[in-house]
């Protein structure tokens, strides 16, 4: 699979390929920004982040990140593999980021933000979808003047996360006495009108978030590509949660995200 859409992203992406080798052109520096979920936290240790795990990042040849399929296809991106994301940030952090990103001179940036602006204690507090917007909207304006390449991934259905968890005592049990995303995963096992209905809202604002990074990709112009929803859309499974927390993706789920969005953004890059 990656050798039959690679070379379509190095193409669009201005990374000439030569015969069946890719030419060295320009250097790229590839940047990730956004939260807990960019930084692998969990996918290698007990509640430590992970950046080598990162599905946009990292390094470990079991990810299979956007940086190594970078690298596989001949793009000249070795060592310059940068992760600004940091654990619990939400989209009033994204800013911060990207001028990082600028300052590092980076050519290519994933973002994967919002996670944290709906999982939060009450629903009352979630962020929102104004502020969520002209937060990305202000990041990718920092950006944009440097000309670097932007994917923006969806955020995750939050929703299926406690789909495919509601029924495992365990996953119950973390969730509870670590109260991870209150917002939608408080009482777990319920099955009140007023949890089912809470569960549809919070859903509801990340339906509305993604609606946002796809206008806000948009205004960027040709330089910025959008997932299409599919990392919304993925059916993930428990077995792709990392079981100290079943929240964060362990391996196998950075794996996936690395999969679909190199996928999706090759499909959409197409030349």
């Amino acid at each position: 699979m990656i050798k039959k859409i690679t070379p379509v992203l190095v193409v669009a992406l201005c990374w000439p390929m030569t015969g069946t080798a890719a030419a060295r052109a320009e250097p790229v520096v590839l940047a990730a920004l956004g939260d807990s979920i960019s930084v692998g936290f969990n996918a290698c240790g007990w509640y430590v982040a992970c950046p080598s795990r990162s599905w946009a990042a990292g390094d470990h040849p079991e990810v299979d990140s956007h940086y190594l399929r970078m690298l596989a296809a001949g793009a000249d991106v070795r060592g310059r593999n940068l992760n600004f994301a940091v654990s619990g940030s939400a989209s009033a952090d994204l800013l911060g980021q990207a001028r990082a990103a600028v300052a590092a001179k980076a050519t290519y940036v994933t973002i994967l933000i919002g996670a944290n602006d709906a999982c939060v204690r009450t629903e009352k507090q979630m962020t929102p979808v104004a502020a969520y917007r002209q937060r990305v909207a202000a990041a990718l304006r920092e950006l944009r003047p440097t000309g670097a390449r932007v994917f923006l991934a969806s955020v995750p259905d939050l929703k299926h996360l406690w789909r495919v968890g509601k029924d495992n005592p365990l996953a119950r049990t973390f969730w509870s006495i670590g109260k991870v995303c209150q917002a939608l995963l408080a009482n777990p096992g319920s099955a009140a009108k007023k949890d089912a209905e809470r569960r549809d809202r919070v859903r509801a604002r990340v339906v509305a978030y993604n609606a946002e990074l796809a206008a806000a990709c948009a205004e960027y112009g040709p330089g910025c590509r959008y997932d299409g929803g599919q990392v919304f859309a993925y059916p993930f499974t428990l077995d792709q949660v990392s079981a100290w927390d079943f929240f964060h993706p362990n391996v196998a789920g950075q794996r996936a995200l690395a999969e679909i969005t190199f996928r999706e953004m090759a499909d959409q890059l197409k030349v």
